[in-house]
């Protein structure tokens, strides 16, 4: 259990300083391209996932989110011990995250807070200037999207060789979508370690909106999970009804032969008796 937390701690860490750390650098590097940044910040986003899958997921599974888990426990697939040491270990990793962005930042001409930490937010703090409930409602469908992908994709063995391609593909294809939106969260660890940073760095205004994004993602989470356990699945093949009768006539042939030793009991017996009674003639002549 403390390895896959050690890997959990590791790996939303790593997520948040190259995620998080391409949508305030990106900002800060590219302000006139902002549309051409949403598409590095998206594939930074899926391609850190894609790295963490191939290289921790052997040892945690590589949740780094706690939707994620979330999903996985309501599946089944994790105790309620193991996904509060996940949310624990990925909450703290995402802050040590955004400390690392901060070091890293601290000496450069820019300001993170100035460029939003990578935060997620809505009304004044959404580029698309959504409000609250729009925001929810888009946090909703991303995570639904992205954690029903990997309901699918983890279903199955077969699948093990390509998943992390594909839940890295999906988490991208959900940034470039929500990005203008909300700045696309999908994950609660990743949205508070962003916010907490921001706050540290002096813009406290993440902190006071990171509520929805706390929360719509794991209702997208166990949306996703549910509708899952009802398509995905497997029905148990029913036995064939030829099975079903050989299976009730089989003691049959037991009582049949224990019919057939007590009819042979009496012919022996028949037997003996008149080979007694020749013997017995025989004598008298």
């Amino acid at each position: 259990m403390l390895r896959k937390c050690l890997a959990e701690f590791l790996g939303t860490a790593i997520l948040v300083t190259f995620g998080c750390g391409a949508a305030a650098w990106g900002a800060s590097a590219m302000p006139e391209t902002q549309g051409a940044s949403y598409v590095g910040i998206a594939l930074a986003f899926g391609l850190c996932i894609v790295a963490l899958a191939y290289s921790i997921g052997n040892v945690s599974g590589c949740h780094v989110n706690p939707a994620v888990s979330f999903a996985m426990l309501i599946n089944g697939k994790m105790t309620p011990a193991e996904f509060f040491g996940y949310v624990v270990a990925q909450c703290c990793g995402a802050i040590v995250g955004s400390l690392i962005m901060i070091a890293i930042f601290i000496n450069t001409n820019g300001s993170l807070a100035l460029h939003g930490f990578g935060t997620n937010g809505y009304g004044e703090y959404s580029a698309a200037g959504i409000g609250a409930g729009n925001a929810i409602i888009v946090e909703i469908v991303l995570t639904f999207v992205f954690v029903f992908a990997i309901c699918g994709v983890t279903s199955k063995e077969c699948y093990s060789n390509v998943a992390g391609i594909v839940i890295g593909l999906t988490l991208t294809l959900v940034h470039i979508v929500g990005l203008p939106l909300t700045g696309t969260s999908v994950n609660p660890a990743r949205s508070l370690g962003a916010a907490v940073g921001a706050a540290m760095s002096g813009e406290t205004a993440a902190l006071g909106q990171v509520w929805v994004f706390l929360i719509a993602p794991m209702f997208g989470a166990a949306l996703a999970a549910l509708f899952w356990k009802i398509i995905g699945a497997e029905e148990q093949p029913k036995a064939p009804a030829k099975a079903k009768a050989a299976a009730v006539s089989e003691p049959l042939p037991k009582v049949r032969e224990i019919k057939k030793n007590s009819d042979n009991k009496p012919k022996t017996t028949t037997n003996a008796s008149a080979s007694a009674r020749k013997k017995s003639n025989k004598k008298r002549k």
